[in-house]
Order: C-alpha cells, then structure tokens, then sequence
C-alpha cells in the first residue's frame, strides 16, 4: 500500500508550521498530500505553496468542492498545479453537501451527480487541448445564444492529471468507478465494505469495461498508538464527539453522507440515534450514543500490534493507499505519529 496524508491548511498552525509537517513528511517517505478545503482556506493555494517546498511527494486537492468553481476553472486551476509541480498533482473533487455549497457559496445542492460527471467530463476536455464545446443538461459551453465560439487555453497540461473523487453514496461512488481514476473513501470498515462501498464501485468500472486494477482505492482514517488497554480506552472516549459530529452535524437533517455511510455498515439505529440528539442540540447525548465499536471499527487506533493488524485487513479488503491522519498534540508528535505508521504500511506490504 501507498502512504498518504490530508492536512487542513485552515487550522490552527501557522503556515510555517504546515510547511514544516510537509516538508518532514515527504522526508519520512510519505507518498501523497492531500489538502482539505470544507469551509476554511482554499486548497489550491495551499497547493502551489507546497508544491515549492517538495520535491518528490504527490499533492492532490482533498477536495476542490462542486459550485464553488466552474468546471473550466477547476481544469485551469488543476493543469496549473500540475505543471508547476511537474506533475505531481490530483485533482480530487467532492460533492460536498447543502450546508457548505448552499449555506456557504450560495448555490443550490441539486443534482450532484449529474453535476459531478459533466464536471469531469469538460475537465477532460479542457486537459486534452481542443476547443472547449459542450452540451448537457448542467452545462453548456459556449452559452447559447450569444457571441461566443469555442475556445481552448492558452495553456497546455503538460502532464497526466488523475481524477479522483470524494463518494460515500451508491449512486456517486458507481460513477467514481465508472469514471475516475481514484475513489476518496472514509467512514470505512473493512468487514462491511464489500457490500457498502466495493459492490457499487465494481458496477460502475464494469460500465467502463474496468476491474478495480484500475482504480486507486484511497481509504482515510486517524492514526494513534497507545501505549496499553488503559490508554486505548481514554483515546475512544476522546474521539466519540468528533464521530457523533460527523453523524449529526455533517450535512443537513436529511442528507448526511457519513450517516448513510455507518447506516449501510451495521450502525443504522445508532448513526440515526446519534444524528436526532446532534441535530437536536444535544450533543453529550449524542456522542454518548457512539459506541467503542464504532470509533474502533473506521480508525486505526491502537496498540502498535493492533493497528499492524489493523493495516493488514485493509489491505485484504481492497485498499491501495492508506490516508493517515497522525494524531498528536504537537508537530512533532504528530510527525512521530506519521512515521512509526509509514513504517507499519510498509512491513504489512
């Protein structure tokens, strides 16, 4: 399995210190970077800075969010990255969900799948130098009706630009198979995830005359090592707020992609439970009703023998490139966090 990370460029670091975690990170072997957008800094910027920092490690935007740019400035903004980087740029996109795109950007959250494949599609086209013209139900290039002609750039990609794409839902992650070159997981449990996630990828890369050979499955979750049982459980404790706000607060109160996510994993009363208290404002109540099972099932956090063991079921189930998240208070821990785990992908192979 590939290493790979997601740093938030929006926290509460100085861009200095973010700066120095990339650098360090590409020294202990790291393989990607992605940068997160949400609702905080933009990640192409990010991007360009890092790009001027490293040297070998891959970058990629985890992720540039559908609406927030048209589909012809996320291809100018990705063949940018890329060349810059010589190469060493994903484009990563999301759907994202109503309470950025529509609370944040001010454009409406409707029909995100559609708006994802003919996204894709003129980003191709763009990548592919020709005279941009086209026509779908989301899109049309030129705009009709006017004085407009098709235009290409003035610039070339001088490099391949994968695409990857953010999916937890079957519809979009049929179309991830069906049409990216990466599939952006989290909120995965190995044991689950044949029918939860594989299933629906594989239908979408059999439309395209695909196997999974052809899709890097880049699967996220955080990483921390304890010291024994004692320390495990007050790591659990001190993490079920966080999943009971991805449960409760990721999204609106009827469209939560992580919900359904834990729902079609063997948590559906307890995913629904936990988002009622959340969206209820209670939030104790709500990551009281988050189980040890829960938080251990889509992370690995552990002893070092159970998180070795951990790494190896993903790998069996499928994944390609394992996302670590270091947990750790300081740069340091958190870069000693990331180490130790670099070393761990590598032994299991």
């Amino acid at each position: 399995m590939r290493t790979a990370t997601t740093i938030e460029a929006s926290g509460g670091e100085h861009w200095s210190q973010q700066g120095d975690f990339v650098v360090e990170a590409e020294k202990l072997g790291l393989d990607v970077c992605w940068v997160a957008e949400a609702w905080g800094s933009d990640a192409p910027a990010a991007l360009g800075y890092y790009a001027a920092l490293t040297d070998r490690m891959l970058l990629g935007s985890g992720v540039m969010q559908l609406g927030t740019r048209t589909p012809t400035a996320v291809a100018q903004t990705a063949i940018t990255l890329s060349n810059l980087s010589g190469g060493r740029f994903l484009l990563g996109l999301g759907a994202s969900g109503p309470q950025v795109i529509e609370g944040l950007h001010g454009v409406p959250f409707a029909r995100p799948l559609r708006r994802m494949r003919e996204t894709v599609e003129i980003v191709r086209q763009v990548v592919a130098g020709g005279r941009l013209a086209y026509s779908g139900s989301e899109f049309t290039l030129p705009l009709p009706g006017g004085e407009a002609v098709p235009m290409r750039l003035s610039m070339r990609a001088e490099h391949p630009i994968p695409v990857y794409l953010a999916s937890l839902s079957p519809a979009m992650l049929r179309l991830t198979g069906e049409v990216a070159d990466g599939w952006l997981g989290t909120s995965f449990v190995p044991e689950g995830a044949a029918d939860a996630y594989f299933a629906h990828l594989d239908e979408g890369l059999a439309r395209s005359g695909r196997t999974r050979a052809d899709l890097d499955v880049c699967q996220g979750a955080e990483v921390a090592f304890a010291a024994d049982e004692e320390a495990l459980g007050a790591m659990v404790a001190g993490r079920r707020k966080e999943l009971a706000f991805s449960l409760g607060g990721m999204g609106s109160a009827s469209t939560n992609f992580y919900n359904g996510a834990y729902s079609r994993q063997g948590w559906a009363d307890a995913a629904a439970a936990v988002r009622d208290r959340w969206q209820a404002g209670d939030r104790d109540g709500a990551a009281a009703l988050v189980t040890d099972e829960m938080v251990l099932g889509t992370t690995l956090i552990g002893t070092e023998a159970m998180v070795r063991e951990r790494l190896a079921v993903w790998r069996d189930a499928g994944v390609d490139t394992v996302r670590l998240y270091p947990a750790g208070d300081t740069l340091e821990a958190r870069l000693g966090t990331l180490g130790r785990a670099i070393e761990l992908v590598r032994e299991v192979g």
